[in-house]
């Protein structure tokens, strides 16, 4: 994505005034106190932690920016997933479950093995809910995916103290800099663009 439609990305997905931006300023205390100790997984199993690497690769691509990968979405997902969001777990291993039998029905391969297309291709469908092969249950292929690109855009844009977000990498495709008032809030000049702001990695905007 080109920096312009990754803003219109973030703007579509309610960001601003919907159940997103509820997400990011909601608290998470113990996921906060697992994101602080180890990035070690918890909950994903090895196979599970590089599938959901890779989806979140695909929602939020590298190009000329960072994007979900280099941000740490997967272990965001995995810190959420083993406390606050821990009802949702089951969404993910039913819906990882589907997708790599969707893949290997289409391409023969797991979905890791898929090459960028091919992983476009699957998530469309997905998030169509117009998916050939997907395993009859209780988590529908379109609710798996919703839950999925919510867990990244989350990852990738809130405080990197939860796990995602490494090296403020979300923050900087966005142009945010950062809290300010942890700073003491940002002057008028600051406000209308007329004088620098300091972001909190330490450069000038």
């Amino acid at each position: 994505m080109s920096q312009l439609s990754r803003r219109e990305f973030f703007v579509q997905s309610t960001l601003y005034g919907g159940s997103l931006w509820l997400l990011l300023n909601a608290p998470r205390p113990r996921a906060l106190r697992a994101a602080q100790e180890s990035t070690r997984r918890e909950v994903l199993d090895e196979a599970q932690w590089k599938t959901v690497e890779a989806i979140t690769g695909r929602i939020i691509p590298t190009d000329h920016e960072p994007g979900a990968v280099e941000a740490n979405c997967v272990n965001f997902i995995d810190k959420a997933l083993a406390h606050e969001d821990a009802k949702v777990k089951p969404v993910y291993d039913r819906g990882l479950a589907g997708l790599d039998l969707v893949s290997k029905q289409r391409f023969t391969k797991p979905f890791v093995d898929l090459t960028p297309e091919q992983q476009d291709d699957i998530l469309a469908t997905l998030e169509s809910g117009k998916v050939e092969g997907w395993p009859a249950g209780d988590v529908t292929a379109a609710e798996f995916f919703a839950t999925l690109r919510m867990h990244t855009i989350v990852g990738f844009l809130a405080d990197p103290k939860y796990g995602g977000n490494r090296r403020y990498a979300g923050w900087k495709v966005v142009g945010y800099p950062g809290g300010g008032h942890h700073l003491g809030g940002y002057s008028p000049a600051q406000m209308i663009g007329t004088e620098k702001i300091k972001t909190v990695w330490g450069e000038e905007v």
